[in-house]
């Protein structure tokens, strides 16, 4: 993939890219359980949602829990929910000196892989991304969530040393996906948005550009999730990462955040996946997607998409009715 060409063709395009992954359970008949333990199901769902809508790329299945489990944390895993991290791995007052950079294969991480290598040679039409977690976000699951936001004030050291083997990891990782042919990663880094926008440029904002400037390149891009309430005050830092594009949850108003970021970089979002993609009815989706266009259809540089992942049991109806919808307004242009 050219990545300056595939973004212009997509200001161009205009086809949408939701975060869609999980529900191919549906259409492969499995549980969520399933796809996030068998690298041959996932990958067929991964091909499966490909091969129903037409979205500007394939996105891998977004599990955050995946790296946290890499390094040791412990996954509680449903069989019809996204795994989710359990427990805290460290703490302050034992410090980060035990913590081993796993090795890219250790836990699920390989199995991930492993879909995503398949699947992309499965799919020759669009680009296909790899979700991944983001450095701050990682090592919230590291060390609790609420005790990561408490620690990068009183503990701000500790999160630095945890930051460090994070990023680390961050980069291997996402280099065995590019190695692995893939075209891309949607790097989700949701926690950073809920600290003050002075802390996210200590302890998110220089580790996330790491991350980019060491993997982005001419055919590998890296796009940036967030979804927490303070990301408005945040656009100047997030522009300064060098993504090659902006993914934005339902949390904030998009088009607040498309006044704010440069008019030149790609700004996507953001259905809501609880309201619309879960618990709304086509009609409903057809209205929401109808506003998000009234509002935001003016900015050149915007383009449709889910608020973050689409959970696994979303209604295939209301999936289709989001392409349809977009399918239509841009028809009438």
């Amino acid at each position: 993939m050219n990545r300056k060409a595939w973004l212009a063709d997509l200001l161009r395009e205009k086809k949408p890219l939701p975060l869609l992954s999980f529900p191919a359970a549906a259409l492969l008949g499995v549980s969520v359980y399933d796809l996030t333990h068998d690298a041959s199901l996932q990958a067929e769902g991964i091909r499966t949602v490909a091969g129903r809508v037409k979205a500007a790329a394939a996105v891998t299945m977004m599990d955050l829990s995946v790296e946290a489990e890499a390094f040791g944390a412990s996954v509680y895993a449903p069989r019809d929910e996204v795994p989710t991290v359990t427990g805290a791995l460290v703490n302050a007052d034992d410090g980060a000196g035990g913590l081993s950079v796993p090795p890219v294969g250790a836990g699920r991480t390989g199995l991930y892989l492993e879909a995503a290598r398949t699947a992309k040679k499965a799919i020759a039409d669009r680009p296909v991304l790899a979700g991944v977690i983001g450095p701050f976000s990682l090592a919230g699951r590291l060390m609790d969530v609420s005790e990561a936001l408490v620690n990068c004030i009183t503990e701000p050291e500790f999160v630095i040393e945890v930051l460090e083997k994070t990023t680390d990891f961050l980069i291997a990782y996402a280099a065995a996906y590019k190695e692995a042919g893939l075209d891309g990663i949607v790097m989700a880094e949701p926690l950073a948005g809920l600290l003050s926008p002075s802390l996210e440029t200590v302890f998110s904002a220089p580790y996330v550009k790491r991350i980019i400037d060491a993997v982005q390149d001419d055919e590998f891009a890296v796009i940036y999730h967030n979804c927490g309430p303070n990301t408005p005050d945040m656009t100047e830092s997030f522009a300064a990462l060098g993504a090659s594009a902006y993914h934005f949850g339902d949390a904030v108003s998009l088009e607040t955040m498309l006044e704010k970021m440069p008019s030149d970089l790609l700004v996507m979002g953001n259905i809501s996946p609880s309201q619309e993609f879960l618990g709304g009815t086509p009609e409903s989706m057809t209205e929401a997607v109808n506003s998000l266009f009234k509002t935001c259809g003016r900015y050149p540089n915007f383009l449709l998409s889910s608020g973050c992942d689409i959970p696994p049991r979303s209604r295939w109806e209301n999936i289709d009715a989001f392409f349809r919808a977009a399918e239509a307004y841009y028809r009438s242009r």
